[in-house]
């Protein structure tokens, strides 16, 4: 899937995907980590692949 056509997950959706409390991941992007975030408008929104990237990442020991 291209990144053009890639979909986006709310905050709820990375939070019930990743387990942890929503409050989780407003945590982590203020602390600089977690998966790469974008606002549309004042709406946080992430892109699927970035999410199990950074998944993927940890396995690996390389997330940010």
């Amino acid at each position: 899937m291209s990144k053009q056509t890639e979909a986006l997950w709310t905050v709820d959706e990375v939070a019930t995907y990743l387990r942890v409390p929503v409050a989780t991941i407003y945590q982590w992007r203020t602390r600089g980590y977690g998966p790469a975030g974008c606002r549309v408008g004042r709406h946080l929104r992430f892109r699927a692949g970035d999410v199990l990237r950074w998944v993927d990442g940890l396995a690996e020991g390389r997330a940010a």
